[in-house]
């Protein structure tokens, strides 16, 4: 029997499986899909549940149905790859392993602010983003938000709760001249210009130095606040941080062009988890899943897989609010209605396939 286990259901992990599924599998091939959650949740979407535009329900996707899959929905609290299995709350509870595909993501980085975990709302899991959202609808009219870091999660989080809340006085924090620094300057001033007609203060070269309950201190000055969402950075999961492999600066595990781990070989790695030359984002996790899929169907097959071929991505989609957008598609920066059809469409087609 040869032992799959696939840890993390997100957008890298379930591409694995499906790729998988559908071929036709040997019987002595035994897959074990192990998520906290039971169904997948889109991350991309979770600035919704955050605002409270959309029901959480319908950033859930069901798990594929197969007898070839056996899922297990808990937490986990270490990844022994010493000896080859997965670890829960109980140590005398495991799930023994011959090949380990990682695809458990990331999570906040606060960048030692201190403060900063104690004090401030998330987007990072499907659990955080409910709260977020619940602090946020919870607000008395004029309530006062800010918004820590303005790439792609701080912008959508903030301008979906100035659509959801037109009420609220809302404040994003951005640490360089301007927001979205990864972006075409045609992006990046359609967005600022949007914030300006929106009534949302944006704060160029920020420096956040702590977080209180009640606060957020800035450049030595601190302004009241209800509720502080945090969008500054994100690191690999804990348990992969806490793995005995090479590392990048960022902290993610170094693999080779099969996925592997060098060191461990019967160890893979995709989605935010692993090094890259490429910003993390589903769309990477996903392409990665789909070519680790084959590598792994021939290695299951006792065959010697193939290298994969290089990709591109197809470009980032941003949301403004429910009518207005931005992205690059195509490597074409566009803003307004079109790019956010087009984030539109790709979530329909994570909803169904």
């Amino acid at each position: 029997m040869k032992r799959l286990v696939i840890l993390g259901g997100g957008y890298g992990g379930i591409k694995v499986l499906s790729g998988l599924l559908e071929k036709n599998l040997s019987d002595d091939i035994e897959i074990t899909l192990i998520d906290r959650n039971p169904f997948r949740s889109l991350k991309t979407e979770f600035y919704t549940i955050a605002a409270g535009t959309v029901a959480d329900s319908e950033v859930r996707v069901d798990f594929p149905k197969d007898n070839r899959v056996n899922y297990i929905f808990k937490e986990v609290t270490k990844i022994d790859t010493k000896n080859n299995k997965i670890v829960f709350d109980d140590p005398e509870e495991y799930v023994p392993y011959d090949y380990l595909v990682i695809g458990l993501g990331c999570e906040d980085n606060f960048h030692g602010v201190n403060g900063a975990k104690e004090f401030t709302e998330s987007v990072q899991t499907f659990a955080k983003a409910r709260h977020t959202g619940v602090a946020v609808g919870n607000l008395n009219a004029y309530g006062k938000v800010t918004v820590v870091g303005a790439g792609l999660s701080g912008i959508e989080v903030a301008s979906e709760i100035r659509e959801s809340r037109p009420d609220l006085n809302i404040r994003l924090l951005d640490r360089g001249p301007t927001v979205l620094k990864a972006f075409d300057e045609k992006i990046q001033s359609h967005v600022e210009q949007w914030f300006i007609a929106n009534d949302v203060d944006v704060i160029h070269h920020s420096n956040v130095e702590y977080v209180e309950k009640d606060g957020v201190c800035n450049n030595g000055l601190c302004y009241l606040n209800d509720v502080t969402i945090w969008t500054a950075g994100v690191r690999p999961n804990f348990l992969v941080r806490q793995l005995p492999f090479e590392k990048d600066r960022h902290e993610k595990i170094i693999i080779n062009e099969l996925y592997q781990v060098p060191e461990q070989t019967n160890v893979y790695v995709v989605g935010d988890c692993a090094a890259s030359e490429h910003s993390p984002s589903g769309q990477l996790a996903g392409m990665q899943g789909e070519q680790l899929a084959d590598i792994l169907l021939a290695v299951l097959n006792d065959k010697r897989p193939k290298k994969p071929r290089s990709f591109k991505l197809r470009g980032t989609l941003g949301s403004l609010g429910k009518s207005d957008g931005f992205g690059n598609m195509m490597t074409l920066p566009m803003t307004g209605l079109l790019p956010r059809l087009a984030k539109s469409g790709v979530l329909w087609l994570n909803k169904r396939h």
